[in-house]
């Protein structure tokens, strides 16, 4: 991924249902060596200070029915992770967000281990706390939150 890293082209890339080649590239390359390449993230190029944990989560579409996965940064919770639907500070939620919310149930891959989870959007002081974690994780989540009306969603991944 180039230094010339660029939001906005992402955000319209997948408004438009595309996924970029630099996401597809790190999908793919966790996929194949099963997380020991791609876990770990290297976010310098899109804002943050080096590595970043990831994951990939897999959804069913609200409208297509077929499972999707994307790689999200997270953190980690008392029974599970929490991701951030930011889009990159787009006005409208990602895809994997909206299909959570028609249907919780999804599944979770961290480095080589793999999760049945349900999904639930955070609220109040535990919205407050996660966020904040999720900042320190990554940094550019204040911008993108800055960048939109919305209420960015902070998302619990239970481990069922």
């Amino acid at each position: 991924m180039s230094k010339d890293f660029d939001v906005k082209a992402t955000v319209k890339e997948l408004e438009s249902g595309h996924v970029p080649g630099w996401i597809q590239d790190h999908l793919r390359r966790y996929i194949e060596s099963n997380g020991k390449d791609g876990h770990y993230f290297d976010a310098s190029a899109v804002g943050a200070a080096g590595l970043v944990p990831s994951l990939l989560l897999t959804t069913t579409g609200r409208k297509s029915g077929k499972r999707t996965t994307m790689p999200l940064f997270y953190g980690e919770t008392d029974n599970g992770y929490v991701v951030i639907g930011s889009k990159g500070g787009s006005d409208t939620h990602p895809a994997w967000h909206l299909n959570l919310l028609a249907d919780p149930n999804a599944e979770v891959q961290v480095g080589e281990h793999h999760y049945a989870i349900r999904a639930r959007v955070a609220a109040g002081e535990e919205r407050s706390r996660l966020w904040a974690q999720m900042v320190s994780v990554y940094p550019p989540y204040t911008n993108y939150q800055q960048a939109t009306s919305r209420e960015i969603p902070v998302v619990v991944l239970e481990r069922v």
